[in-house]
Parts: C-alpha cells; sequence; structure tokens
C-alpha cells in the first residue's frame, strides 16, 4: 500500500510550509547554480538536505529557489549546526554535478536523445553516481554531467546543430536504406528474367550439330 507521504513524493507534491515557524537562514539560488531549472533547483535542495542530521533534515525547505532553515515553535534542534552545514555546502553549489533528470530538463530534450549523445560523446560525462533508492535492496548507477559542460550546450545552442545532424544523418540512411532495397529488386528481376528466357529458346538449337544434322537432309 503506497502511503500518503509515498503518494506526494511520488507526484512531485511539496508539503505546505507550517505557518507558526521561524525563519533561521535563507540561501538564495542564483541562475549559475540552477542553469534555469527548477528541477535542479529541487535537485540542489534535496542534496543540501540529504547532507543534514536526520532531525534537521524538515527544518529546510526551498521557496522560489531559496533555501530557508525554519524553526518550529517550541522544537529544540539544533539549528546552529544545521545553518552551519548548509553554508558550508553552497559554497560549491555552483559545482555540483548535473544529474540526468535535470540535463534533460535544462537542455529541453528527451531521455532518448540524452541516451544517444552520451553514447557518442557529444554529451560528456563526468563520470558515474551509485545510489541505493530507499525501501529497496537494488542500487542504480548512471552519470552525471560537469555543470559548465551543460551550460556550454545550453548557451551555444548546440542541442539545435545536434538535432540537426541528426536528422540529416538519419535521412541519408534512409536514402542508403531505399538505393539497397532498388538494388536487391534489380537483382531479383534480372535473375528472373535469365530463367524466362533460357526456358523460351528453342530446345533443338541447344543440340550439338543440329545444324549439320538438318543438312544432310534426315528430317525430310
Amino acid at each position: 500500500m503506497v502511503t500518503a507521504k509515498a503518494y506526494l513524493a511520488l507526484m512531485g507534491v511539496r508539503r505546505k510550509i507550517e505557518p507558526n515557524t521561524k525563519l533561521i537562514a535563507e540561501w538564495p539560488l542564483s541562475p549559475t547554480a540552477t542553469l534555469g531549472s527548477s528541477v535542479r533547483a529541487r535537485g540542489i535542495f534535496l542534496e543540501m538536505r540529504a547532507r543534514l542530521p536526520a532531525a534537521s533534515r524538515k527544518l529546510l525547505h526551498i521557496e522560489s529557489r531559496v533555501l530557508t532553515l525554519r524553526l518550529p515553535e517550541g522544537s529544540g534542534a539544533d539549528v546552529e549546526a544545521a545553518a552551519a552545514i548548509v553554508s558550508n555546502a553552497t559554497r560549491d553549489i555552483e559545482e555540483l554535478p548535473v544529474i540526468p533528470r535535470e540535463v534533460e530538463d535544462i537542455l529541453t530534450i528527451s531521455s532518448g536523445e540524452r541516451h544517444r549523445w552520451l553514447k557518442d560523446g557529444r554529451l560528456q560525462s563526468a563520470g558515474t553516481r551509485t545510489v541505493k533508492l530507499r525501501g529497496r535492496t537494488r542500487k542504480i548507477t548512471f552519470h552525471v554531467f560537469d555543470p559548465r559542460h551543460i551550460e556550454d550546450v545550453l548557451d551555444r545552442d548546440l542541442v539545435t546543430v545536434w538535432r540537426q545532424e541528426d536528422a540529416a544523418a538519419a535521412a541519408e540512411n534512409r536514402r542508403r536504406a531505399a538505393a539497397k532495397a532498388a538494388l536487391k529488386r534489380a537483382q531479383k528481376r534480372g535473375r528472373a528474367g535469365s530463367t524466362d528466357s533460357s526456358e523460351d529458346e528453342d530446345p533443338a538449337s541447344k543440340l550439338r550439330g543440329w545444324e549439320d544434322f538438318a543438312g544432310e537432309g534426315l528430317l525430310r
């Protein structure tokens, strides 16, 4: 049975922030960090929250691409320690590797395009990451990407170039396939025509010495 918490997570629904909370600290996420992606902003938030002690994780929120640390009334959580952890982590926040779903959102590409361009080297992997999904024993491994490489692809509009290259390659492949199929059909017709002409040929012409035999008048 799927719990309400799991259902909200699957549907991408964020829990509302409790009204009776005190704002302790906040860290705006720069465009260089998010690369203009709300998915990337959400990923950074999850990364920062994962670095906090389990008891402090619910204190960290994301509000309009701003990380906020809020303390509920009556809570005795060590917010200073949590704030220090987040502050230290955000120093290198712009260099956090970009994960696959973030790449697809930043570049507005499909999963198929990401796999194809990664395979042929146009998208350059910065290594792999292996994670264990919550509640599962199986681990998954995926490629991550340097944010500056993704930023370069975005700024130079290489996605448009790559799509044009793929379209040209696909058209060339179709042309070659059509030419190959036409050649096979022509060869097949040629073999069939050769067989038909041999069957229509006069059987007498296949006999050796036929002209000499007829010349002696033996057929009269």
